[in-house]
């Protein structure tokens, strides 16, 4: 058993981490409160986890000098490089003293929303407290060896992170990532003091922190070492995961919808998973640390005419950077140049691609620019061949066009969509279009992209809010003011993007955004992909569901046979449609998704037409898939 906790240590944990959450992935994904197939959270754990891990291993690879092993290198051969042994070996940092620790923000989190409780002008601004130390992980050479590695995972996780329980997680390892700062190696009390930094850092992501969440089960964590009286570094994180394992058993009783469906938190089971990882690795420290990984289901990228993906990390200065992506997007597409901010020079993760002639030139850029190094070279036909469907681009820019506006002034739009057709209409809105569950850093290169200094995001989904407002707090470092407009669903970022107007301030434009979303009700027609108890009632597998507001209202068993599908759907569709004009309304927008049959938009016009002749309709092929039906009511 360890009793101190080191940077081997840290990457041991890292490691096992990640392998438990991917023992457990399909677990925490079941844990779905809802009856709609979106149950993700096990999969976005482990898709911040991999962006950790990869941090830490990029960083005990770097080859430049480490003031905490005398001047000599991480990755020396003598040393192994970034293998077990040779993290396992490193001598103890030296004695330590407050100037010498690294730069942290005042505030222990910066908030991932708006601590105004959400006014459309302030979420997500270049005014909110996030900086690039946001994550608690800009330093040069300052600081430990345990804290620079406990940063680099923090800040892995954070440009990783997605959905809520993505960004919640980046901050309980950035909050850790505070106190062991200027520590050589940790024992019991700091594990103590780092865990209720943690708590606390969590509670301050969140703008209106709910109980019977990872909140609860984090701070029972944080109590449950902090009870212990000892020093000892394995009693005290023992104590820490059994105190999180008793919150998660109770958080059914802290929110009547957990009980309701029968389950316990997911990303509170998450967080659990993560805290015994931590008890195995101080309990196991000759484990060997998981090298080959099985990686996550990941969607196949889009084929496009580039047929070559050309991946590299770089040490650059920002100005080099910004004449590398000039060159790059002078090559190929889908680019992505994505900076930590750490470092002298910073490190950059590029991603291009090109076409087999030019994939040379694309390594030449990157030589010019700086020191590239773990580069990678892969036919992007090869990826297809892996994977039976092939998703959305991560990111879609409009065509680009001439705009006379000055770069200062210049305004763009990031929407999360899914779907040919609702990323279309997007982008002939003059937005750039991200894929579903975007992680930070793809939020980060399509807010790049827009190519502006004053941006509105759109993130269309609850669960996405978290990663784009951690996304604007980062942008606002780079000079660009974002603004999130809490939309929950394409419906309302249609009806936002339809009132933007350029001629006014942004700020007001930005509430303008905010009014218009928030005055579009919005309806869903979907499958059901788990037996849930509802509203309206209790819900199958293979039920047609109808929600208005994420609500399920409207309930159709289908009777199995094929000719009467069309006929479902239709019926789910119409009821959906009378409950939400019976509130009212004036403009509806119909978004037929991937598999609705070619009839369904002139059943519900004639609907409509016959029941509601008032109301003016519009008509879209979006394309999405899993949504049989979006609908909006303004």
């Amino acid at each position: 058993m360890l009793e101190t906790l080191d940077a081997a240590a840290v990457r041991r944990w890292c490691g096992a981490g990640l392998a438990a959450l991917r023992a457990h992935q399909h677990e925490i994904d079941e844990l779905n409160v809802y009856p709609v197939p979106d149950g993700d959270t096990g999969t976005n754990l482990v898709l911040t986890l991999t962006s950790a891990h990869e941090a830490v291993e990029a960083y005990l690879s770097r080859a430049d000098p480490d003031p905490d092993l005398g001047g000599r290198r991480l990755a020396d051969p003598d040393l192994g490089g970034p293998s077990p042994v040779a993290v396992d070996s490193l001598p103890p940092a030296g004695p330590q003293t407050p100037d010498d620790s690294l730069n942290r923000t005042e505030d222990a989190a910066a908030p991932v929303t708006p601590a105004d409780g959400g006014t459309p002008d302030k979420a997500g601004t270049s005014d909110s407290a996030g900086t690039s130390d946001s994550a608690g992980t800009s330093d040069s050479a300052g600081g430990t060896l345990l804290g620079r590695v406990m940063r680099r995972m923090a800040r892995g996780a954070l440009l990783g992170a997605r959905g809520n329980s993505g960004v919640i997680v980046s901050q309980i390892l950035r909050g850790m990532a505070d106190t062991f700062a200027t520590t050589a190696s940790a024992r019991g009390a700091d594990l103590a003091r780092a865990l209720r930094t943690a708590s606390e850092a969590a509670y301050a992501a969140v703008a209106r922190p709910v109980e019977g969440t990872v909140l609860s089960v984090v701070a029972a964590a944080a109590e449950g070492a902090g009870r212990i009286k000892s020093d000892d570094l394995v009693t005290v994180a023992r104590a820490a995961a059994l105190s999180a394992a008793e919150a998660l058993a109770r958080t059914p009783q802290q929110l009547p919808v957990l009980a309701r469906a029968g389950v316990v938190d997911a990303g509170g089971r998450g967080l659990v998973v993560l805290l015994d990882a931590l008890v195995e690795a101080l309990c196991n420290p000759d484990a060997a640390v998981p090298e080959a990984l099985e990686e996550p289901e990941r969607d196949a990228p889009e084929s496009t005419g580039y047929g070559y993906e050309v991946q590299y990390l770089l040490d650059a200065t920002p100005a080099d950077t910004d004449v590398l992506r000039a060159t790059l997007d002078g090559l190929g597409d889908s680019l992505v140049v994505v900076g930590t901010g750490e470092g002298s020079p910073p490190t950059w993760n590029v991603h291009v691609h090109v076409d087999v002639d030019r994939i040379g030139a694309a390594i030449e850029a990157g030589l010019e620019a700086g020191r590239p190094y773990r580069i990678s070279v892969t036919r992007l036909e090869d990826h297809l061949h892996d994977h039976a469907a092939t998703p959305e681009p991560a990111v879609t820019p409009p065509e680009p066009a001439a705009d006379p506006t000055p770069e200062e002034h210049r305004r763009g739009a990031v929407v999360v969509a899914v779907g040919d057709g609702l990323t279309s209409l997007f982008a002939d809105e003059g937005a750039v279009v991200v894929g579903r569950n975007p992680s930070t850093a793809e939020m980060l290169s399509a807010i790049t992209a827009t190519r502006a200094r004053q941006v509105v995001l759109l993130p269309n989904d609850a669960n996405t809010h978290a990663v784009a407002t951690s996304a604007a707090c980062e942008a606002a470092d780079r000079g660009v003011r974002v603004s999130v407009v809490p939309t929950r669903s394409p419906v309302q970022a249609l009806a936002a993007l339809a009132v933007r107007d350029p001629g006014r301030r942004f700020d007001d434009d930005v509430i303008a955004m905010a009014e218009a979303a928030g005055a579009c009700r919005y309806g869903e027609v979907t499958t059901a992909a788990r037996e849930a108890l509802t509203v309206a009632g209790r819900c199958r597998p293979g039920d047609l569901l109808g929600l208005v507001d994420g609500e399920v209202h409207v309930i159709v068993t289908p009777d199995g046979s094929p000719a009467a599908a069309g006929g479902d759907l239709a019926e789910v569709s119409r009821r959906l449609l009378d409950r939400m004009l019976g509130g009212g309304g004036e403009l509806v927008s119909l978004v037929l998704g991937a598999d609705a049959p070619p009839a369904l938009e002139d059943l519900l016009r004639a609907h409509l037409a016959r029941v509601w002749p008032f109301v003016e309709v519009q008509c879209y092929a979006g394309g999405q898939p899993r949504y049989h039906l979006l609908v909006g009511v303004e």
